[in-house]
Order: structure tokens, then sequence, then C-alpha cells
């Protein structure tokens, strides 16, 4: 994965958990990176965070702990190319990241297939009563996933806006690193960038088995990129 790279594994892979961290541009990390003695052009950062950052979301997810049952869900909006998107998460009552799907439309298909991807993430429990906002695409989708035993039917389904709390304070750290961003200008390249700031987020809020510092995260993504090789 690595072969043919003029840098080395972990050069890249500084770059690229630096960049899906931290609120920095791909022109910040460069000038970072000539500090460093490294000349580095901005474009090759974004290629590198491009292809690693979906790799880390990937990889991560065996690490996982396990989520509660208690689900809340909500979307944010990110704009690509001029347009809205919408980006689609939900955490347990702890803050826990459990699922996110990225999303050209806010329709009922879309929020269905966010919840057969998070109901299929082996890290997520079945959960016993899902929060949600008033999008009107979740009453459409609901049924149909109870229909094809994708949901128990004894889940509850809730609006409450107060409940919600946890995950808008969720969407503000991804804001932040998005904010610094000069935009996105292709949906592909967008969903990728995310996987991994998301990945990231799930690192930093200590959901990976074991990992309770920085040098034990950095150590943990460079020995799984290992394992993807």
């Amino acid at each position: 994965m690595f072969k043919g790279k003029q840098y080395q594994k972990e050069i890249i892979l500084l770059t690229v958990r630096w960049y899906l961290k931290y609120p920095l541009s791909y022109r910040n990390m460069a000038e970072m990176m000539e500090e460093r003695g490294l000349a580095v052009r901005h474009t090759t950062i974004m290629r590198w965070v491009h292809q690693y950052g979906p790799i880390i979301n990937k990889m991560i997810r065996k690490y996982l702990k396990k989520t509660n049952d208690s689900w809340r869900t909500d979307e944010t909006y990110i704009k690509v190319k001029g347009e809205w998107c919408y980006l689609y998460r939900a955490v347990d009552s702890t803050g826990a990241t459990i699922d996110f799907y990225f999303s050209k439309k806010r329709d009922h298909k879309a929020a269905k297939k966010f919840f057969e991807k998070a109901l299929n993430s082996p890290h997520n429990s079945n959960p016993r009563v899902i929060n949600v906002d008033k999008n009107p695409a979740y009453s459409y989708a609901f049924p149909k996933l109870v229909k094809e035993q994708s949901l128990k039917k004894e889940t509850k389904f809730r609006q409450s806006k107060y409940m919600n709390n946890i995950i808008e304070q969720g969407h503000r750290h991804i804001k932040r690193i998005y904010k610094t961003m000069s935009g996105f200008k292709n949906f592909e390249k967008a969903s990728s960038t995310l996987s991994g700031i998301e990945a990231m987020n799930m690192i930093r809020k200590r959901q990976v088995e074991g990992i309770n510092s920085v040098l034990l995260e950095v150590h943990f993504i460079n020995n799984i990129m290992v394992e993807a090789v």
C-alpha cells in the first residue's frame, strides 16, 4: 500500500492523522512539514488523505468497543461543489459514535441505508430506543427496517430535541475540522475525507480498546495500516 511512495509510511500517516484530527488546512500541513525539513506539496497530502482515510476507518472497526442500545440520530449539512449534502450520524447515550453515512439526498432511502450500515456494524448493539429529529423520512424508513427484520419491532422511536443535544455537540467537532477546508469539489473525495475524520474522532473519544493516549494512538494506527497491506 505504501510501495513506490516518496516518503516513509510513518511520515505519510503522520500528515493524514493530523489533518483528520485537527482543524488544519492542507497548506498548513505542508508548512508544518517544511519546518521539519520535508518538502511535501499540499496536493500530495490531499491525495494521501483521500487514499488512507477510508482505510483507517475500515481497519479500526474490529477494535471498537461495543456501543449501548440507546441511539441518538441526526443529520448535519456538508457543502460539496456549492450544493448541500447530508452527513447522517448516530451516537449512543454516552456520546460514542455508532456510525455515519454521507448522502447527496435527505430522504427515506438515505435514512434506510444509514440504519442498515449502522445495524450491520459489529461494534453496535441492536437498539432498544432510537431518538430522531423531525425529519419525516424516518417514519417511512423505520417500518421497512422492521418488516425486513433488521430492527426489532419492540424498538422504540421517539422525537425529542433535548435528547439529541449530545449528537449536536458531536456535529460541532466535525464541523470545526471541516470549516478549515477550502470546500469539497467532489462527492467521492468528500466522502473519503469525512470517513477518515469520523474514524479519528472515534479514536479520540477512546472507542478503541486499550487506546488511552496519543502515543498509543500513533502506534495503533501504524500497526493496523501494516495489517491492511
